[in-house]
């Protein structure tokens, strides 16, 4: 599983299903823009993003209004750090070393891992709290094809 991990895979979509049955979640929409990446020394990063950003009105990165920084923070994913895996459980896990989202510095998060073909996905291993209530993700990325 591992050699066939290594490299970039293009965002497809982003589904969170919340464990009370109730309807699916795209909190980066429908289609999604993202990419994720397994280095072959052990690490990964992650960027997954809602496709309908607005840029900040003044274009200053670190003046932003706080309706922009929230929209900001809320259309937009981000961490990177080591990943190992279990082959016999088709499982993985991303540690984090850098995150968007500070509570999960340091965290190490497991994935139950699917691939067929040039297709990945990827699944958490526990339920998690995403505005409001308890969901699992369920992530399909595409290989990227070769620069």
């Amino acid at each position: 599983m591992r050699d066939r991990l290594i490299g970039a895979w293009k965002l497809v979509s982003y589904e969170e299903r919340p464990v009370d049955g109730s309807a699916s979640l795209y909190p980066f929409g429908e289609k999604p823009l993202g990419l994720i990446m397994y280095t072959p020394d052990g690490y990964m990063s992650a960027q997954l993003m809602r496709r309908e950003r607005k840029p900040f009105a003044g274009g200053d990165w670190f003046d932003g209004t706080p309706d922009e920084y929230r929209e900001e923070g809320t259309s937009y994913l981000a961490y990177s750090g080591r990943f190992d895996i279990d082959e016999e459980n088709q499982s993985l896990t991303h540690s984090m070393f850098v995150s968007l989202f500070p509570n999960w510095l340091g965290n190490t998060q497991s994935r139950a891992v699917r691939m067929e073909g040039d297709r990945l996905q990827l699944s958490t291993g526990a339920p998690f709290s995403s505005a409001g209530r308890t969901v699992m993700a369920y992530i399909t990325w595409q290989r990227a094809e070769p620069n």
